[in-house]
């Protein structure tokens, strides 16, 4: 399976919620999910009352797709999460959280994991001085991560610092006038604003 190149707010229907798939559009009168409540598709009215394993693989697709990525990477990332100590759940979101990708947009640098993702291929992103065009690198606690001197070039990252610096969670440390910013530890459940029931995910790789 390739990356979904189709629209991305009929993803936001499908879910009947917002994902934040598409930055600064998600939070005006312009969003899809605004102005129809309804799934896609002609025949959305019609669907029945969903299954238990419906309602846990909607769960499921639905984290998958708010940090985009692939059906075979979230099974790793939940296996590894099944593997570490602690709270199954909670470990699988921390693992999302600290994608490089998720990294750089908490920290301002990108309007949405999407952006992000191509600021880091493009080899924007430094991590502890050294450039990282892996979006799906796992940042470690303690670790730094800045734009390179070409990422602090590009027009569209000039435009989002132009706007001043973003807020980021508490689990991270924001150096606004260098553009840098330091994880400084896992972030806790409470402070992942992500809207998933994780259990139900786990439960539905546990059936």
């Amino acid at each position: 399976m390739g990356r979904y190149h189709e629209a991305v707010c009929r993803l936001c229907r499908r879910e009947g919620m917002k994902l934040y798939l598409k930055g600064d559009k998600c939070f005006t009168d312009k969003c899809p999910v605004a102005k129809r409540q309804s799934p896609p598709g002609m025949h959305a009215a019609s669907r029945r009352k969903s299954s238990e394993f419906a309602i846990r693989l909607r769960e499921k697709q639905k984290l998958r797709r708010i940090y985009g990525v692939y059906e075979t990477q979230f099974k790793t990332y939940f296996q590894q999460a099944a593997k570490s100590k602690g709270v199954t759940g909670t470990r699988l979101l921390q693992l999302l959280e600290t994608r490089l990708d998720n990294v750089v947009y908490r920290l301002g640098l990108a309007a949405s994991r999407k952006e992000a993702r191509q600021i880091v291929n493009h080899g924007h992103i430094s991590v502890d001085g050294q450039k990282v065009s892996v979006p799906s690198y796992q940042v470690k606690p303690g670790q730094s991560i800045a734009l390179t001197a070409r990422g602090g070039r590009n027009g569209r990252v000039k435009i989002l610092l132009e706007g001043g610096p973003k807020s980021p969670p508490p689990w991270l440390e924001l150096d606004g006038t260098q553009n840098r910013g330091r994880i400084v530890a896992l972030p806790a459940r409470e402070e992942i604003d992500v809207p998933v029931q994780e259990q139900l995910i786990v439960e539905y790789y546990s059936r």
